[in-house]
């Protein structure tokens, strides 16, 4: 059984940083590919980034240069630190990953980013 839990989101300034982590079970971890997504109020949910097996990386522009995403696979953890804070950055984040083709998402985690 595949469960992706996330931790980490909360309310910060403008201009702050959090660190959003994703414990994964159930899968490879190591071979697996791992996103971060994002959903915010009235808006589709959107890749916000990629981290592949060899640890490649990359980014939707509305992040990039802001946002870092990392992977432990001793700890089966996958992490998004996210710096310069910006209140459009105010949505539920997810953790997501397939396994034969199917894909799996976390429960989310609530980023709110207000003075």
């Amino acid at each position: 059984q595949v469960q992706l839990v996330e931790s980490g989101g909360g309310l910060v300034q403008p201009g702050g940083s959090l660190r959003l982590s994703c414990a994964a079970s159930g899968i490879i971890f190591s071979f697996s590919v791992m996103d971060w997504y994002r959903q915010a109020p009235g808006k589709q949910r959107e890749l916000v980034a990629t981290i592949t097996r060899g640890s490649n990386t990359n980014y939707a522009d509305s992040v990039k240069g802001r946002s870092t995403i990392s992977r432990d696979n001793a700890k089966n953890t996958v992490y998004l630190q996210m710096n310069n804070l910006k209140p459009e950055d105010t949505a539920v984040y997810y953790c997501h990953t397939k396994r034969a083709s199917y894909g799996y998402w976390g429960q989310g985690t609530q980023v709110t980013v207000s003075s």
